[in-house]
């Protein structure tokens, strides 16, 4: 299944009896608005709530860390999910949400994931319908979560990748924040990136209106950093959100085999002895 649906494929599947609709939607970093009052504002016929706060390890003082599977499992029963759903992800903007659901949703065993391309606004521009107020209650799923566990990375995973060189870095925060010019959103984190590490900003995936370029525009894209077909891809960025936009793109190219390092630069800012660089980073 292509990790990608549009608003007219998605109107032609909604009233089907497999389908599940989540809604993703988080603030980022800089962000201010209430999620969950977008949601209750518009949402798309039947969506539920996908609350990436919820769907985290509770007991992990790092932000938005991978749930335990029983966690997991309980949750996606909860939002009605059962092992063969179609699950299709939104956000109502800033794709990086959308791109975690999915993410998640495949780390934990779903096969039939997609990510709506361009959110709640690109289905509204096609003239998709929407609803307000809350979500109703959903009749419990039967999934039973089948982990995929090499989908992630851990700070010991990364620590061997970085001093191998065995997987290329993709950091997927902001040229500043990568290059140590600008101050972590987080207090208390080191500033600048992972030794070896590239810079590839999630933004530049997307077109203006946050749908993702075209599939040989992202190839270059990959192509200018580096990314190659014999060497796989680990992506990175502050809490391991917007790094899934990355592997959202790398999916959308064909690619398997990368990971995502859950961590991000959450963990590896604030562990002692952790090297950091600063500057532009590693050339192709």
């Amino acid at each position: 299944m292509h990790p990608l649906i549009s608003p007219a494929q998605l109107q032609e599947r909604l009233a089907a009896p497999d389908l599940v609709v989540l809604d993703a939607t988080m603030a980022l970093p800089g962000e201010t608005f209430d999620p969950a009052r977008c949601f209750a504002q518009a949402h798309i016929p039947g969506a539920r709530r996908f609350d990436i706060e919820l769907f985290s390890d509770p007991d992990s003082p790092l932000p938005h860390m991978i749930p335990t599977q029983a966690r997991f499992e309980h949750l996606a029963r909860g939002l009605g999910l059962s092992d063969g759903a179609h699950v299709v992800f939104y956000d109502q903007g800033n794709a990086a949400s959308a791109a975690r659901g999915w993410w998640l949703a495949g780390l934990f065993g779903l096969d039939r994931v997609q990510v709506l391309d361009g959110g709640l606004p690109a289905w509204q521009r096609a003239g998709g319908p929407v609803e307000q107020g809350e979500e109703g209650p959903a009749a419990a799923g039967g999934f039973r979560a089948a982990p995929r566990f090499a989908r992630v990375s851990g700070l010991g995973d990364m620590r061997a990748h970085v001093g191998r060189g065995d997987r290329l870095i993709l950091d997927a925060r902001a040229q500043a924040r990568f290059a140590g010019t600008a101050a972590e959103p987080r207090p208390g984190l080191a500033s600048g990136h992972m030794p070896g590490a590239r810079n590839l900003p999630f933004g530049t995936l997307l077109d203006a209106n946050r749908a993702f370029l075209p599939p040989a525009a992202l190839r270059d894209r990959f192509a200018h950093v580096g990314v190659t077909d014999g060497r796989p891809v680990v992506t990175t960025c502050g809490s391991g959100v917007s790094a899934a936009v990355l592997s959202l793109g790398l999916a959308i190219c064909g690619r398997t085999g990368d990971s995502l390092y859950d961590g991000s630069w959450a963990e590896w800012g604030s562990t002692p002895g952790a090297p950091v660089e600063t500057g532009e980073g590693t050339s192709p």
